[in-house]
């Protein structure tokens, strides 16, 4: 309800109905709500950005310079929930990781990508592994780069290759989600897509820090 007129209002409204005075942010939904987004994954960037900037005027606390305290207060955090909304929802990848915390899918814990090789990559860790092995092992023996970057540059073309095909599943899976929420269908079939959108994108996670590891190795002997 609203604290200046004690009238109701809908979850996901800005401003009171009634007496039009900003809500306080502890009535809110989340970050597609907010933004007065279906909950898809396939978002117009123009219309997001439109939204953003268009709510960004209407919160922005010079507006709310004479107004009560609880104003003052609530233009300030809406303010920055919108800002969090809009870099989360702008990111692909940081928009699934958000719909799955939403939908009760998220990770674990920060680090979960890390704890476990992911099994659809157990072929490529373990080579990329022992070729990381006998690169170390070459230069430690005074080998010259040449001698060794083309076999590290070699070692991440695989999984740059593996990286492209994980960017094209969550896109395919990003379009049945979508299509899911547009049809209304069961609770069980959104299930199964979550549950494969969860394993891409730690399985996406997981292949980044590799290629991340590779860029080290690089980086390092430069």
């Amino acid at each position: 309800m609203c604290r200046e007129c004690g009238a109701g209002a809908p979850l996901d409204a800005h401003f009171c109905p009634q007496c039009t005075k900003i809500l306080a942010l502890g009535r809110h939904g989340d970050y597609f709500g907010f933004l007065g987004l279906p909950r898809k994954l396939n978002i117009d960037g123009a219309d997001l950005e439109r939204r953003f900037r268009e709510l960004s005027r209407q919160f922005h606390p010079d507006y709310f310079y004479n107004a009560s305290p609880a104003e003052r207060r609530a233009s300030l955090e809406r303010s920055s929930y919108l800002n969090d909304a809009y870099r989360t929802l702008k990111n692909p990848a940081a928009r699934v990781e958000y719909l799955l915390a939403l939908e009760g899918f998220g990770a674990k814990g920060p680090q979960e990508a890390s704890k476990a090789v992911p099994p659809a990559l157990l072929e490529e860790v373990f080579a990329l592994n022992e070729e990381l092995d006998e690169i170390r092992e070459a230069r430690s023996g005074g080998a010259p780069a040449d001698a060794w970057r083309p076999r590290l540059e070699r070692a991440r073309a695989p999984i740059e290759a593996r990286r492209a095909a994980h960017e094209a599943d969550l896109r395919n899976l990003s379009a049945r989600w979508d299509a899911l929420v547009d049809r209304g269908d069961a609770a069980s079939e959104r299930r199964t897509v979550l549950e494969s959108l969860r394993n891409r994108i730690l399985e996406r996670n997981y292949i980044n820090n590799l290629l991340a590891t590779i860029a080290r190795e690089l980086g390092s002997h430069e």
